[in-house]
């Protein structure tokens, strides 16, 4: 229902915004409608222009719906896109948090970060439950093929007037039998002895199963990549902070020193303004980056699902380290045996394959049986065995049209199924392609970046040297610290890229949840 009122909603919203957007137009030109209102109009006539103007509206609306469909149709479109993707990443950053918070400080390691999601992060757990679905969409598919016997025990007590089957006055039959008792004992037992539908849908729902297992182990990955990212931001917030901690203490020395020079006449005031107005720049961007931190660390402990209220810090800082990787058709070739995801669009398609044969084997004939055995009399020891057996063969004749409706639909959900995998083999190519271009990209990044604190560093001490002997004044050295903080930046941002590459080359090849180590370190 919610869904429906928001579609609701945004097809009403296009609808009036096509209207005002037309009653603007016709206020500008004037041509559409031909009102020709004069400025000299009583409210009266005003207002009967304007409604005539909105009646216009009205009937442009409606000859138009057609158009406006469109407009529609891709804001829905867009809406449930935006949807689904919303909804599945939030859960894999939601998660299920246990037990209670502790006063001690938490030091987490990446592998019990991973750990802990892969136990309590709610896409993890959603998928799990998807299989159990799945495994008893599997047994109840099962069942049509297995035999169904059942048993049962009754004990009856009643008394019957012939009065109400029409039985009066007779001589020789009273009008009341009974009271009576009676004891019963019964088995029963049916099966299915050959049903082609009935055997497609077996195999259809079991790889469906499999199908649900593989997008079960792609959630781990996806999971693993996820707290891996977050995991990752903490290091480089945190490292953004000890970076602009040093800021803050260079601009506070390069102030005191102006401050000093200012006192003892030997630099203007404008130097000693300029650097306290550069301190407080500093310090504004040490709130901020301590800020991010606090954030990151939520992230993180909200898709691990740490205890509400735990601290703790990072354990593993996982510094720039080059890794030795294959080449990307050896990567590609990896990828499509290992990718869960992938595996799981193809057994998906052969699920699909399976349900049309299924459809299709509606028209073949069912064979089946069915019997029961019961001992029946006023008492076990005065009873008497009763018993009877069927079997027989069932041919669907005329039904419809509801066969035909069943193919018609396996066959649209085959060709949907076909269309995905081939989209999963074309994402897993982009995936590893794109992952390649992104490490050696970030690795060059790293290198330039190094260099460039280097030369930012020799920069600022030069300048504060020069500063110090009277070259120069204060602008110099605070644009060398400006450069500095900027080199820094590019610096920590290059080694998370890095690392964040590095990780979703992993998720590429589809490794990402047993070779996290082997990729970005970590204890």
């Amino acid at each position: 229902m919610t869904m429906l009122a928001i579609l609701g909603s945004m097809a009403a919203a296009v609808l009036v915004v096509a209207a005002v957007e037309y009653i603007r137009r016709s206020r500008k030109t004037r041509e559409p409608i031909q009102l020709g209102i004069d400025k000299k109009l009583r409210p009266q006539e005003f207002r009967k222009h304007e409604e005539k103007r909105v009646n216009y509206a009205v009937r442009f609306l409606f000859a138009n719906v057609a158009h406006l469909s469109g407009a529609v149709f891709v804001a829905v479109a867009g809406l449930c896109f935006v949807t689904t993707a919303a909804s599945q990443s939030t859960a894999v950053m939601a998660s299920v948090p246990k037990g209670t918070a502790s006063n001690e400080m938490l030091r987490l390691m990446l592998r019990d970060a991973i750990n802990m999601a892969l136990r309590y992060n709610l896409g993890a757990i959603e998928s799990g439950e998807n299989v159990q679905t799945a495994r008893g969409q599997r047994l109840i598919a099962l069942s049509y093929l297995l035999p169904q016997v059942s048993a049962g025990l009754s004990e009856t007590v009643g008394q019957t007037s012939l009065a109400t089957f029409g039985v009066k006055n007779s001589p020789f039959v009273p009008n009341i039998l009974g009271p009576y008792a009676y004891g019963k004992v019964d088995a029963s037992l049916s099966q299915t002895l050959f049903s082609l539908e009935s055997i497609q849908r077996f195999r259809s729902a079991r790889t469906a199963e499999q199908a649900a297992q593989l997008s079960y182990q792609d959630i781990l990955d996806v999971v693993t990549l996820t707290v891996g990212n977050a995991y990752l931001q903490v290091i480089e917030t945190n490292s953004r902070i000890e970076a602009q901690q040093a800021q803050v203490r260079n601009a506070l020395a390069l102030y005191n020193q102006a401050l000093e020079e200012f006192q003892a006449g030997t630099s203007p005031r404008i130097d000693a303004t300029r650097t306290e107005v550069q301190l407080h720049t500093e310090e504004y961007n040490l709130s901020v980056a301590r800020n991010n931190f606090a954030i990151a660390q939520l992230t993180l402990a909200r898709a691990i699902g740490l205890p509400l209220g735990q601290a703790f810090e990072i354990a593993d800082q996982l510094p720039y380290s080059d890794i030795h990787t294959p080449t990307v058709e050896e990567a590609l070739q990896t990828a499509y045996t290992s990718r869960s995801d992938f595996r799981a669009a193809l057994d998906s398609q052969k699920a699909a394959q399976q349900t049309l044969a299924a459809a299709k084997g509606e028209r073949y004939p069912v064979v089946a049986m069915n019997g029961d055995y019961s001992d029946l009399g006023t008492t076990f020891g005065h009873s008497h065995g009763n018993f009877d057996f069927q079997a027989g063969v069932s041919v669907p004749l005329f039904t419809g049209g509801r066969i035909k409706g069943d193919i018609t639909q396996a066959e649209a959900a085959l060709r949907q199924r076909k269309a995905e995998a081939e989209n999963a083999r074309g994402q897993l190519d982009y995936d590893v392609r794109t992952a390649f271009l992104n490490l050696n990209a970030a690795k060059e990044q790293v290198d330039v970046a190094q260099t460039n604190v280097a030369l930012a560093n020799e920069n600022l001490a030069r300048s504060r040297d020069r500063f110090t002997s009277g070259v120069t004044d204060s602008v110099e050295v605070v644009q060398s610290e400006q450069s500095l903080a900027s080199a820094n930046d590019q610096y920590i941002t290059s080694v998370y890229n890095h690392n964040l590459a590095k990780l979703t080359l992993a998720r590429a090849i589809g490794v990402a949840r047993t070779s996290y180590n082997q990729y970005l370190g970590g204890k």
